[in-house]
């Protein structure tokens, strides 16, 4: 272990945020009495995150330059037979690039809040949340065992629910973060699953002694089948994963949690939660990397929800869930390289993904108060000339996403292209195409979203809404429904964190690309098969320069793409803006199905919430109350009191019927011996 790293320190990391969170939580409420203020509130929740963030850098810095390491055990929980439940720390390179990440994104959140929720009754409340997100996801990106990531895992989906259903006075944020909830049980139920099997076959819940027993594990059949044991363990882990990162068809929670505040849709739904089982399944690397079937299956789904998911992003209106959608479909860009096993890729497109879709909505929230509340981008327009510093950062953020050459966007993105190009996997051959329209479809509805909102003409005046005056807490309301002003830009606490969150948008591609794809950043970290997976070694021989991967993507399909998705976008949304329409009513069909969102949410509903409701009814119905409380409880006693009625007959009291019952005894036994005697004499 090395001396840089020690276990006091890495301790402050989660429990900064923490602290700062349950000082707010409970003081700064009338659960605490109102003991302190607004600004004591957010000062002790930002100073928490920020000494979290100075720990993070210090941390990465000592793993990259020292080659810092840390692996142990801080708590036993309990010891159950041969497994041991603990609390502990590994700290290797992907945690640290994680933990800056986290509390980077974080901290930028914090500050931001201050501007966007400053008119909320819940403000010190949902600085208490936000910061107890933080906790728990560093958490979970930290751990060195199963149960701790378990931990955090469930840690973050409760707060996400607490920050979801937020404004609880609205019926649809109490829907969506019951929604939230329900979907990512779904997910939990397999990936405790995949932790069980582990733990039962490994012996274990630690990283390292799981991964040490990995070659065991994939020797092994699932008992009673000839399926590969580590398939069975890596698709159930992946489950949990499809839950947590919002893959097809777990994904359906994701676009309604836009409910809550706009600064949580940038922390959960962009930069931490969703990406948890990304980073899980990079985590689990030596696992995977012995199942193709569990690979091939993580590029369908992954595919599968990077195109299709582009696809409804086309026809949205509201601000949030564009860039929802396009968080939807980025999420299936990563998994698909988890799939490729270019699975530093996949976490190098997470970290660039972080800076640039928390900006983009940090940036919807900057156009949402500026425009009034208004999130519909029909009545927006020309924002531009009245929100310069918003407009520019969300120009940056926006070609970052499509992947435009020397932005951070493009090499993580252009990366995970050319991986399943190179992939072996039968599935690759259909995750291409799926990855490589996406790049067009991307383009497409960003440029669509940003042409609406920054350019054109000024649609405030024609918005239906605009004149209803709602004044009440929910100042992030959908559509909102205040007045019909001119857009402002926002206050200096909201646009400081859009400058920031552009700067590593713009430049981190370019400097990080060479040490975390082709360096030694994850070596000893993610381990792959290069024999049978050869994405990575492919991609070594074509990469030359960040500068020379930039000029060359000038020639590639994906630039080509992206530049017409963004050329159609402009021409039917500035040139020509009848021509949507045109097309809408000429593929209603098409529409009506993307409207519907695949109807997915109908099934579910109707079809598998129904059904498992009809189901739980009938084990209700017929198996507690007819089976069990019926037939075992109710009849047992009913039979104990039929027999006791017939046996409580005889006994009368009577001692003539006593004798009376004796001599019948005897009578009927001397006949039985007489007669079996005859009979036996009788058969001889």
């Amino acid at each position: 272990m090395s001396q840089t790293l020690n276990a006091s320190t890495l301790l402050a990391v989660p429990l900064a945020p923490l602290v700062g969170s349950l000082l707010a939580g409970i003081f700064g409420t009338t659960f605490g009495g109102n003991l302190i203020g607004r600004r004591v509130s957010h000062t002790l929740t930002i100073l928490g995150v920020f000494v979290a963030l100075v720990i993070s850098v210090m941390t990465l810095k000592s793993v990259i330059f020292d080659g810092a390491y840390f692996n142990e055990t801080l708590y036993t929980w309990m010891v159950v037979g041969g497994l041991k439940m603990e609390v502990g720390f590994l700290v290797d390179s992907i945690t640290a690039m994680m933990m800056v990440v986290v509390t980077f994104v974080s901290l930028m959140v914090h500050i931001y809040t201050i501007g966007y929720m400053h008119e909320d009754k819940g403000y010190n409340r949902f600085f208490a949340y936000i910061s107890l997100f933080t906790f728990s996801m560093l958490m979970l990106v930290m751990s060195n065992n199963l149960l701790q990531l378990f931990f955090g895992w469930e840690a973050v989906g409760l707060v996400s629910y607490l920050l979801i259903g937020f404004w609880f006075n609205k019926p649809t944020a109490v829907f969506a973060n019951m929604k939230a909830f329900l979907v990512n049980r779904v997910g939990d139920f397999g990936f405790i699953l995949g932790i069980g099997l582990i733990a039962a076959y490994a012996g274990s819940l630690n990283y390292t002694e799981v991964f040490g027993k990995a070659g065991a594990l994939g020797a092994m059949s699932f008992p009673g089948t000839d399926w590969m044991l580590v398939t069975v363990i890596c698709i159930c882990l992946f489950i949990g994963a499809m839950g947590k990162s919002a893959q097809f068809p777990l994904h359906v929670w994701l676009p309604d949690s836009m409910e809550g505040p706009t600064p949580i849709s940038a922390l959960i739904h962009a930069a931490t939660m969703v990406t948890a089982g990304i980073f899980m399944v990079a985590r689990m690397s030596p696992l995977f990397e012995l199942s193709d079937t569990a690979l091939n299956l993580i590029l369908i789904v992954g595919a599968i929800t990077a195109l299709f998911m582009g696809f409804l992003g086309i026809i949205q209106n509201d601000i949030k869930r564009v860039v929802a959608y396009s968080t939807l479909s980025q999420l299936g860009y990563m998994t698909v390289a988890l799939g490729a096993s270019a699975y530093s890729v996949a976490v190098f497109h997470l970290m660039t993904h972080a800076f640039f879709k928390a900006l983009l909505f940090l940036g919807a929230g900057s156009v949402i108060m500026g425009m009034h509340h208004n999130q519909d981008i029909r009545w927006m327009g020309a924002v531009r000339k009245y929100m310069p510093i918003t407009w520019f950062t969300s120009l940056l953020g926006s070609l970052a996403l499509i992947g435009t050459p020397l932005f951070s966007g493009f090499y993580s993105k252009d990366s995970i292209i050319e991986a399943v190009h190179f992939s072996k996997l039968p599935a690759a051959g259909w995750a291409y195409y799926a990855v490589l329209i996406g790049v067009f479809v991307t383009a497409f509805y960003s440029f669509r979203m940003y042409f609406l909102v920054f350019h054109g003409k000024e649609r405030y005046d024609q918005n239906p809404d605009a004149h209803h005056d709602h004044h009440d807490d929910h100042h992030d309301d959908h559509h909102g429904h205040a007045g019909d002003g001119k857009p402002h830009e926002s206050p200096w606490v909201v646009t400081v964190p859009l400058v920031l969150l552009a700067i590593p948008s713009v430049f981190i591609g370019y400097f990080a690309i060479e040490p975390m794809l082709f360096g030694d950043f994850f070596k000893n970290v993610i381990f792959v098969d290069a024999a049978k997976h050869p994405a990575m070694t492919e991609l070594a021989g074509i990469f030359h320069s960040p500068l020379g991967m930039a000029l060359h993507g000038l020639q590639t399909p994906p630039f080509w793409l992206a530049l017409a998705g963004v050329a159609l976008s402009y021409y039917m949304y500035m040139v020509n803006p009848a021509l949507p329409t045109a097309i809408k009513a000429r593929m209603q069909p098409l529409h009506t199905l993307l409207e519907n969102k695949y109807y997915l949410d109908w099934i579910n509903e109707n079809i598998l919430a129904r059904g498992a409701r009809a189901l739980g009814v009938g084990l209700w119905k017929g198996g507690d109350q007819a089976v069990i409380d019926g037939t075992l409880v109710n009849g047992s006693w009913k039979l104990v009191r039929a027999v006791a009625g017939l046996v409580r007959r005889a006994q009368s009291g009577f001692l003539y019927h006593y004798a009376l019952v004796m001599i019948l005894g005897i009578f009927a036994l001397m006949t039985w011996f007489v007669w079996g005697e005859t009979l036996t004499k009788f058969i001889k």
